[in-house]
């Protein structure tokens, strides 16, 4: 009875230690909540976004590349990108874009480790960050929709998961030793390291790939803005955690980040709409999704950052500039970025990590644990923002280009025949169509 009781107690001695860590089960759950949150908005509201402005015979294959991206995307997270993006290298030079393989597979981390902020989880920590690296790959497909190969699109998930994303987001995120973080670079939820990211590489793999055949003296109407609509309401729902929960925990800031969330998308969307109405003398349910989007990228680098005054500004001009960048600059230069990846991504997320510098609060150092200018220098704060951008892009556009060769070579070539796009991936690659005759 001895035995049977002492080895009960051995098995369940870890459960003991950790109910008598320094675990905060509020932060905890909100943490695992947010995770949930992000996730739907991949699989769900992206994917549901993007097919609906997909012509009918590109649907299913516009949501198999946004769900494939996810699931590929997520599994290269474990096995090394989690360990490049954040951990440490014995380097400190290569610790500016890169942290090494010491947890490769997760190797080093214990479930019962905290992180050492917010007193949650690792693992936790680890799942809700798997998610914005699976969204910022599935961002980029929205520029290629309708031309690439399926098994291309997937290898430059791995390619680009490990060489772009991760070490973009150690830049920033990374901690003491990290490029941009040491810098003071300013980027709460993901401007630059998810939409700045995905957007630019979007574009990047379009030119690369080569315009829709008869882009643009074809018409090319989406298959159903009623989908495109749902989703961007699911991206507004999940976009609470991706916001709210880059506070890493129930705390004010991620108060602010839901407020600021919520006034910033809905000026967007009120902005969008009222530009229709004067120029095409119609509001779109289409623009109005379009608005929302662009309102929610531009708030994001700056959520916990800034104030309501700030939040109205950012969203306001957030919408102008993705509305220029989708009916303008795309017409002028001539780019066939098929559902505005760039437009409305890059563009956004590059407006919002700029006015991050000039908008941000005088208390934000309450949140931000690395290096910030002084109290005040907007100037000095824009000029370290304007630095981050541009090491992102020039690294992304450096990183997509080479990721997308590899990965062609590797396929046997990027583009799919013009019988199989003309007759429409659906059936082509999938072997299914959106309705059965």
């Amino acid at each position: 009875m001895k035995l049977k009781l002492s080895a009960l107690m051995a098995l369940f001695l870890p459960l003991f230690a950790f109910a008598d860590s320094k675990l905060d089960t509020g932060n905890t759950a909100w943490m695992m909540m947010s995770t949930a949150l992000v996730l739907l908005m991949t699989p769900a509201g992206l994917a549901l976004f993007y097919g609906g402005m997909s012509r009918s015979k590109n649907a299913l294959n516009t949501f198999a590349m946004v769900m494939g991206a996810f699931m590929v995307a997520l599994v290269v997270w474990i096995v090394a990108g989690y360990s490049i993006a954040f951990g440490t290298n014995e380097s400190a030079m290569l610790q500016n874009v890169f942290g090494g393989f010491g947890n490769v597979m997760l190797d080093g981390i214990k479930w019962t480790d905290l992180t050492s902020v917010g007193s949650y989880p690792q693992y936790v920590f680890v799942a809700f960050q798997g998610t914005f690296a699976a969204i910022t790959v599935a961002i980029a497909a929205g520029s290629v929709i309708g031309r690439i190969k399926y098994s291309t699109w997937l290898m430059i998930v791995v390619l680009w998961g490990l060489l772009v994303y991760a070490p973009v987001a150690h830049m920033v995120w990374g901690g003491a030793g990290a490029l941009l973080f040491d810098a003071g670079a300013l980027d709460f939820a993901g401007g630059t390291v998810v939409h700045m990211n995905g957007g630019l590489a979007g574009l990047v793999l379009a030119l690369l790939v080569g315009k829709r055949a008869g882009y643009p003296k074809i018409a090319m109407k989406p298959y159903s803005i009623l989908i495109t609509a749902l989703g961007a309401a699911l991206l507004w729902f999940g976009w609470y955690g991706f916001n709210g929960g880059s506070a890493f925990g129930a705390n004010e800031i991620a108060g602010l980040a839901v407020l600021t969330t919520t006034i910033a998308t809905a000026v967007a969307g009120v902005t969008w709409m009222l530009l229709e109405w004067f120029v095409f003398k119609r509001p779109t349910l289409l623009g109005i999704a379009s608005g929302i989007i662009a309102g929610l990228v531009a708030i994001t680098p700056a959520a916990g950052f800034v104030g309501v005054g700030g939040a109205f500004v950012i969203g306001i001009v957030g919408a102008l500039i993705a509305f220029f960048g989708v009916v303008t600059l795309k017409k002028k230069l001539g780019y066939d970025d098929s559902l505005d990846a760039f437009g409305i991504h890059f563009l956004a997320g590059l407006w919002g990590a700029l006015a991050t510098g000039l908008l941000a609060l005088d208390d934000k150092g309450l949140l931000w644990d690395g290096p910030l200018k002084a109290d005040g220098d907007r100037m000095g704060q824009f000029l370290v923002q304007l630095e981050s951008v541009a090491v992102v892009a020039l690294w992304t556009l450096i990183g997509t280009v080479i990721v997308y060769f590899i990965a062609s070579a590797i396929t046997g070539g990027a583009r799919v025949d013009e019988e199989t796009e003309s007759a429409g991936l659906d059936e082509s690659i999938h072997g299914e169509v959106v309705v059965n005759a």
